[in-house]
């Protein structure tokens, strides 16, 4: 199944973090590949933050999409991630955003990832690596979403 997760740190040493959850995906995720880091404010957060780096990750991986967020969230935990509160900053946030051009709704897991249309700071990089990849439930490709949002009022 194809894969796509956003990455993004706040905390640290953001791009070792980056470059350190590059490696430990590169273990879960077969063929993975990972865009270049992008510098971006924090979006949708109460509390001044420091700035994010984020970056977008895709690969392959037979593991069912519940399975498979539970090791993204142990990789997360092992950066030393910790969730004091919501929107918190921290130290690695792994998103799974697709999964393959599966819809899944269940209490555990929701992919697509129900925000991730609305977000520059995951369609920027995820479009340098997978820009015709089509969001199942838009039917739309990751550059048209991109580029869409771009020209949003």
């Amino acid at each position: 199944m194809k894969i796509a997760v956003a990455l993004g740190s706040n905390l640290g040493d953001r791009e070792g973090n980056l470059r350190g959850v590059t490696a430990a995906l590169a273990s879960l995720l077969a063929s993975l590949r990972v865009s270049s880091f992008h510098e971006t404010k924090p979006v949708g957060v109460t509390t001044a933050q420091p700035l994010f780096l984020n970056a977008a990750a895709v690969g392959d991986s037979d593991l069912p999409a519940h399975t498979l967020l539970q090791r993204l969230l142990a990789i997360e935990a092992s950066f030393g991630r910790e969730r004091p509160y919501p929107r918190a900053p921290r130290t690695l946030d792994i998103d799974l955003i697709l999964y393959g051009d599966e819809i899944i709704e269940t209490p555990d897991v929701t992919v697509p990832h129900p925000r991730f249309r609305e977000r520059r700071f995951v369609l920027e990089p995820l479009s340098e690596i997978a820009p015709d990849w089509i969001d199942p439930i838009t039917g739309r490709s990751i550059a048209e979403l991109l580029n869409a949002l771009r020209h949003k009022p």
